[in-house]
């Protein structure tokens, strides 16, 4: 079983495009795949129960049958900071709620698994917790999602640092472009892999329709996978 979190520079940076794109590639590589995105803000209101477009998309790439309750535990409707969502629910959002149901799906014992956080790696949650302390309680190796635009190298080198000062391995890290017609773009994205301590697990560019079918063709999970 091979296991990792996802986590970006910042929020809107395409975590949740690159992590379904992870987990496409996977299957295309025979792998089956279960993923988590713990706690979620901005759902929609369905027939089935508050639902969150992020966690519907890696729910559509797990090989394993999961239930959507079991990707998304918590889910909130308005569209802000999680914290504050789950404030006004009048839900204690801390660590220990959290770890459960990702243990859980951790043990279905996927050959690849995504645990996906929210927002950047200094995420509050409740009782000055973040959501970082989630992946140091699990152990999890992380995957950093870039997301390319002015002032991206200060923000990916924070996170990088920030990620290795909490004991845990920077596996990898994807370059998403967000806006492709940034200055000097590939001596930025050189500055990033001369400084990141991580391979490169990809350069994703803008996509007219962003599919994880079409994102998967940009990345390479070799530096991920064991031989």
């Amino acid at each position: 079983m091979t296991a990792f979190f996802v986590t970006g520079t910042d929020t809107e940076v395409g975590k949740t495009t690159i992590a379904a794109g992870l987990l496409h590639a996977a299957r295309l590589a025979g792998l089956s795949t279960a993923a988590a995105k713990p706690v979620a803000s901005g759902c929609e209101m369905t027939v089935d129960g508050l639902r969150n477009s992020d966690a519907l998309a890696l729910h559509g790439q797990c090989t394993l049958p999961m239930r959507y309750e079991e990707v998304n535990p918590f889910a909130f409707e308005p569209a802000i900071a999680p914290h504050l969502a789950a404030r006004e629910a009048g839900i204690d959002l801390n660590v220990a709620r959290l770890v459960d149901p990702v243990r859980q799906m951790l043990a279905l014992q996927a050959d690849f698994s995504l645990v996906e956080g929210a927002g950047g790696w200094r995420v509050p949650l409740a009782d000055r917790e973040t959501l970082s302390e989630l992946a140091v309680q699990l152990g999890l190796p992380v995957i950093l999602v870039v997301g390319v635009r002015l002032g991206c190298i200060n923000h990916a080198l924070l996170s990088a640092e920030a990620i290795e000062h909490d004991g845990l391995q920077l596996a990898g890290w994807v370059a998403n472009i967000i806006d492709p017609s940034m200055s000097r773009l590939d001596e930025n994205l050189a500055t990033l892999a001369e400084r990141l301590s991580a391979p490169c697990l990809g350069r994703v560019p803008r996509l007219p329709a962003a599919s994880p079918g079409d994102v998967s063709s940009y990345l390479d999970l070799g530096p991920l996978i064991p031989a």
